[in-house]
């Protein structure tokens, strides 16, 4: 077939872990729907081997790089991420080809609302943005490490190795666990993370025609917003930047939060918003920030 995709069955990779699958299916079922016939395959990333260490240190795409590699090795023909744990650049020969939904962008607390919790109450969360977040916030309480996925988390807080548990909302729903969340946190709060919540699905270049079907437009463009502004500032995964946007009447906005320091823009072209955003955070002393987080 001239799309790439062996005998018209789409070969679409994935990772094995609950929250990896339940997307994987998603998108089977969006391009089923559409008519295409799709096998999925089970690919095991270096995130999902290495447990014992915070992600921001194994490296960045940690939970892509085995994906991309089978894509770019033509062992598969889409790939399936959550689009957060994609780098900001998208890999040479590949193609962020469709964006077909996103799920509510906020973070959630699950085990006890922080304001409840007393001092010293330990919160667990691996993510330096939240981490920031939570020492400015509610500075009495105490950040811990923690890893796996949702499930091993969950089962973690409730064994009592911590009082609160700082997640996404989306990785929640789409399990089923929502029912577990004790507060929402406002995305004007605690900034979201590029990408958060929202489904990509990858491609080799030229064959983007195989799910451009699937892509939502509008959300696509917004999570483009939210990755350009990484790539502007050169910020990384540990670096503790919230980036959202969001279309309000035809415009899209995007809010950021470097560790505190805040700036918004607006505009219609999702890499001259991202721009107007990185020049307000670097007024504001960001690239020295980006800098230390490096």
């Amino acid at each position: 077939m001239g799309d790439g995709a062996a005998g018209g069955v789409i070969r679409l990779g994935t990772r094995g872990s609950a929250l990896a699958m339940w997307q994987a299916r998603r998108v089977t079922g969006l391009l089923e729907a559409r008519g295409r016939r799709v096998e999925i395959v089970v690919i095991k990333s270096s995130g999902d081997a290495t447990q014992d260490r915070p992600v921001e240190q194994i490296g960045v795409g940690v939970f892509t790089k085995e994906l991309e590699d089978a894509l770019l090795e033509r062992r598969i023909d889409v790939a399936v991420h959550s689009l957060k744990d994609l780098p900001s650049q998208t890999a040479a020969g590949l193609a962020l080809a469709a964006v077909p939904e996103r799920e509510d962008p906020r973070d959630a607390v699950l085990g006890r609302a922080l304001a409840a919790l007393p001092p010293g109450g330990r919160v667990a969360t691996s993510s330096p943005r939240r981490q920031q977040w939570l020492a400015r916030r509610f500075p009495a309480l105490s950040a811990v490490a923690v890893r796996g996925n949702v499930d091993t988390r969950v089962r973690k807080l409730e064994a009592g190795e911590f009082e609160a548990l700082l997640m996404a909302v989306a990785g929640l729903k789409r399990l089923g666990l929502d029912g577990k969340i004790a507060e929402t946190l406002g995305a004007d709060d605690l900034v979201p993370p590029a990408g958060q919540a929202a489904l990509a699905v990858e491609t080799r270049s030229g064959e983007e025609s195989l799910v451009r079907a699937i892509d939502d437009a509008s959300i696509h463009a917004a999570v483009d917003a939210e990755r350009a502004l990484f790539r502007d500032l050169r910020a990384g995964c540990r670096t503790p930047l919230g980036a959202h946007a969001a279309w309000r009447g035809g415009v899209l906005r995007l809010d950021t939060d470097l560790a505190g320091i805040r700036a918004s823009a607006e505009g219609s072209k999702p890499e001259d918003v991202a721009r107007k955003a990185a020049d307000l955070l670097r007024a504001q002393g960001g690239e020295e920030i980006v800098k230390r987080w490096r």
